[in-house]
């Protein structure tokens, strides 16, 4: 089930996992795992990645009903 959109918006903007590895101090493992959605950040750090991305968290996450 994937339940962040990370990987995508990463993709979107052209930026790396590396350079968001870098950025919030997290192994490229640890953001990999993110991205594959095997892991999911913590609401503190999904908030420091959205603004990193400059984007509205709500962004960063699949929508559980239509709207």
């Amino acid at each position: 089930m994937k339940i962040n959109r990370i990987k995508e918006v990463l993709i979107e903007q052209g930026k790396s996992q590396a350079w968001l590895a870098r950025e919030v101090g997290k192994s490229k493992n640890t953001i990999n795992s993110f991205c594959n959605n095997y892991s999911q950040p913590n609401v503190k750090l999904l908030h420091t990645i959205a603004v990193l991305l400059d984007v509205d968290i709500r962004q960063l996450l699949h929508a559980t009903k239509e709207e």
